[in-house]
């Protein structure tokens, strides 16, 4: 999980999430919070719910990719640490994950999402960005920024993710359809708790910048 100045949610976060099911199913399990420079005392919070804090540069992609490199699990899920995404649902689309034999799922927030959720503006910027994505990819994504994966980590020596920010959400989603073995899943979203972080133009035109040249350059 990304984190910045998350104090008021990070607690509630890692509560949600399963682990006494995950434990039943056979999996072992470690969470990783990646802080990306946080004032407030948001890995205080999460070391003594037994979480591993990581510091990290501030920037979605680079607190991810100094996750995953730092993740010793098989599996890798991902969720932003706002209380936004289903954590009760891990176990779930990790059992859809094994049966199918897939390699990588990401959810759609927008099937079951809280009306209040999120704003309308941020709704359409979405919505245009998926929009892009499936008409220079033609992968029929309806979510292409959803922040909650569930994948094998042997993937990421393929597809090899290079996004500093935001962008590596639909980039990981654009390589892992391309090479691997994918799926979307319908699921919810709920509106977050605390600060919104997100720069919704500047993160939304890098985005869109990206997206053309992954087209572009492959």
């Amino acid at each position: 999980m990304p984190a910045l100045n998350e104090e008021e949610s990070i607690g509630k976060t890692i509560s949600m999430i399963p682990l006494a099911k995950l434990k039943e199913m056979g999996y072992d399990s470690e969470i990783l919070v990646v802080d990306g420079g946080s004032h407030d005392n948001t890995s205080g919070i999460a070391s003594a719910l037994g979480a591993i804090v990581i510091s990290s540069p501030r920037g979605y992609g680079r607190q991810y990719r100094l996750g995953f490199k730092n993740s010793i699990g098989e599996i890798l899920v991902t969720a932003d640490s706002d209380c936004s995404y289903p954590m009760e649902e891990i176990p779930d689309l990790l059992k859809i994950l094994e049966t199918e034999n897939l390699d990588f799922i990401h959810t759609n927030r927008f099937a079951f999402m809280d009306h209040d959720s999120m704003m309308p503006l941020n709704r359409f910027g979405n919505k245009v960005l998926t929009l892009f994505a499936n008409l220079l990819f033609s992968y029929g994504l309806k979510d292409s920024q959803s922040g909650m994966w569930v994948f094998r980590k042997k993937i990421l020596d393929s597809i090899r993710l290079t996004g500093d920010g935001m962008s590596l959400s639909q980039e990981i989603k654009i390589k892992a359809f391309r090479s691997c073995r994918a799926r979307e899943i319908d699921s919810c979203y709920r509106k977050r708790v605390g600060k919104v972080k997100l720069r919704m133009f500047a993160d939304g035109c890098d985005n869109l910048f990206n997206l053309f040249k992954m087209r572009i350059l492959g």
